[in-house]
């Protein structure tokens, strides 16, 4: 039985939890709203201010949408009442991030600047010119624009160099080595 399926997701007392008859979900809260389809096998039961999740049997397929159905549950109902966050380190010389309105410009090493324009349900912040801060309520959306970020200059392994989430280890090579 899956230990991820099986734990049940407290509903803190803002947030609301409409769960349709096609397994349709919407969860709503003080940051916003957020809906999406779960299979049909999945079982959504929710009694008070606790929702679990019931498989209806232990076949090899719903074994593996258990966990993830809770899980996907669980993080829709944190999202709209804490949300989530992304931070991004840009390490180098001459690297640097700034907000202009809604984009984010980088400079970092290309003849220009590479820009990025924040889509609809998620704020961008540049606490300092090295720093980057994604947030958001849905954590697919800002996990992927974040990585969209990095994925412009990731960090090599010789110098370090390039942009890496807070608190990534980049493993290092040591390089050539001369006589």
């Amino acid at each position: 039985m899956s230990r991820v399926g099986k734990k049940p997701i407290e509903v803190p007392a803002n947030v609301t939890v409409t769960v349709a008859e096609d397994n349709t979900v919407t969860v709503k809260g003080p940051k916003g709203e957020l809906t999406r389809q779960f299979n049909q096998d999945m079982k959504i039961e929710q009694e008070g201010n606790v929702i679990t999740v019931v498989r209806p049997s232990d076949s090899k397929e719903h074994r593996t949408i258990h966990g993830t159905t809770r899980a996907l549950l669980a993080n829709m109902v944190k999202g709209v009442s804490e949300g989530f966050s992304r931070s991004l380190e840009l390490i180098g010389v001459g690297y640097r991030a700034q907000l202009q309105g809604k984009k984010l410009v980088l400079n970092v090493g290309y003849s220009h600047p590479v820009e990025f324009t924040a889509e609809p349900g998620i704020e961008i912040e540049v606490p300092s010119n090295t720093k980057v801060v994604v947030k958001g309520i849905d954590k697919e959306r800002v996990g992927a624009f974040a990585a969209d970020i990095r994925a412009v200059r990731p960090p090599e392994p010789y110098k370090g160099k390039g942009i890496r989430y807070e608190g990534e280890y980049v493993r290092r090579k040591e390089g050539k080595t001369g006589k």
